[in-house]
């Protein structure tokens, strides 16, 4: 069996090492042996001496390589949109089994790339693309298939979990525990597509993608970045039982879908509340199946390359028997994806006030002419530094938004300090 592996960074790399160093066994359970017959990178002149490959593998001519007749399984770790999107539907159209971890590309264009497979009798699998390590897509379109998934809430950024993690931990801001994420190898120089969510909404979209059986498009997924979680919201949530947590929400609605990606508190009761670190975890709530965990490292090369192994043998079984496991397109409901206005969840709200007499009764006024209902209300600080924390009961962020904004018009009301959703509850 011939692979052309396309990328060779850090989840590259760790395919050619494993697969070199476990191809026997890999070997015994695709029934024959798989050989990586060309590597596509974009620079030759990188020093690989340390992977243990002929230097005669490598090739800045990708799409070449791809269109190698003897080429029978294409694996693409490079990431990106183009021109990684004509690899992999070059390769479908030739009937070439798939292996990508390209959760970016997936989320803009699953259904295309599930027609291009369709259409050419291939296998698409992505296993690696949304949790790494965590066996998590393939229970999702196989395991669960039959059930109805009503909805998924995970951690799914190491990221953003870990910068979390240490401003609860340890006190660290939010700019500290960034740096320590990046000394350690977690963020990236430029770290915007975590700390923004960028990356677990991509994610979010693809996951929500096969739970519902719909296709979401990334622009659908609300998304919040952690930036302004600050030591404020971390104390405030710590005081009332909560910790701050990266969070992945999709719902199915009677009237439709909701999928969003923010920062949350959530009670230190909750099995997510001590996923710490860099690890992810999804807990998915079905209708027969009720209530599953999916734990694990969320991130790292090698644990990627694991994932990624998995499916290049599931895929080359498949091709050695003549078969596609199963139809590639999932998404065949078509629900309506709500906007944000319409998500329901409770809210935790920051308001610097004026320390005078009157000010609370204001506050509630306005929270009641948006019909949203308190659930407590804690004053701290006097003075200059008076502060009024709210949490508020179940309400449409539409509700809260409008609350918010006339809220922050009140004399009484100097500032509104956070406004951060609750869930989990």
């Amino acid at each position: 069996m011939k692979l052309a592996l396309l990328g060779c960074g850090n989840v590259g790399s760790e395919v050619v090492r494993l697969m070199r160093t476990r191809g026997e066994e890999l070997a015994s359970r695709v029934g024959e042996p798989v050989e990586i017959v060309g590597i596509a990178v974009r620079r030759l002149d990188r020093d690989r001496s340390h992977l243990p490959v002929e230097k005669e593998l490598f090739t800045t001519d990708a799409l070449s390589l791809v269109k190698r007749p003897d080429v029978d399984i294409v694996v693409e770790v490079a990431g990106g949109i183009e021109p990684a999107r004509t690899w992999i539907t070059t390769a479908l159209a030739e009937g070439k089994s798939v292996v990508t971890a390209n959760k970016a590309l997936l989320a803009e264009d699953g259904p295309a790339l599930s027609a291009a497979a369709k259409a050419g009798g291939a296998d698409l699998y992505y296993e690696a693309a949304a949790a790494a390590a965590i066996p998590l897509m393939r229970p999702l379109r196989e395991s669960l298939h039959g059930d109805t998934i009503n909805r998924v809430l995970g951690i799914v950024n190491g990221t953003t979990n870990y910068i979390l993690s240490q401003m609860s931990q340890t006190g660290a801001a939010f700019e500290e525990a960034l740096g320590e994420a990046t000394e350690l190898g977690y963020a990236e120089a430029d770290p915007t597509a975590d700390v923004d969510n960028y990356d677990a909404a991509a994610k979010a979209a693809l996951i929500a993608s096969l739970a519902f059986h719909t296709h979401i498009d990334l622009g659908e997924v609300y998304r919040e970045g952690i930036r302004d979680v600050s030591a404020a919201d971390i104390a405030s949530a710590a005081a009332q039982g909560r910790v701050v947590k990266p969070l992945c929400i999709a719902t199915r609605e009677a009237d439709g879908v909701s999928v969003r990606v923010h920062p949350a508190m959530i009670p230190t009761t909750h099995p997510l509340a001590n996923v710490n670190g860099a690890y992810n975890a999804v807990f998915v709530e079905a209708e027969s199946a009720g209530r599953l965990m999916f734990y694990g490292a969320g991130a790292g090369g090698t644990e990627t390359a694991s994932a990624v192994l998995g499916d290049i043998v599931a895929v080359a079984r498949n091709k050695r028997g003549g078969i596609t496991a199963f139809p590639p397109e999932a998404a065949y409901q078509d629900l309506p994806v709500k906007p944000i206005g319409e998500a329901r969840t409770r809210y935790h709200v920051s308001l610097d006030v004026v320390d005078e007499p009157g000010v609370l009764a204001r506050v509630a006024a306005t929270f009641a002419h948006h019909g949203v209902s308190l659930a407590t209300v804690h004053q701290s600080g006097q003075g200059d530094e008076a502060r009024l924390v709210v949490v508020t009961h179940t309400a449409a962020d539409k509700q809260l938004s409008d609350t918010v904004e006339e809220l922050s018009q009140l004399t009484s009301v100097h500032n509104v300090a956070s406004v951060m959703r609750v869930e989990g509850e």
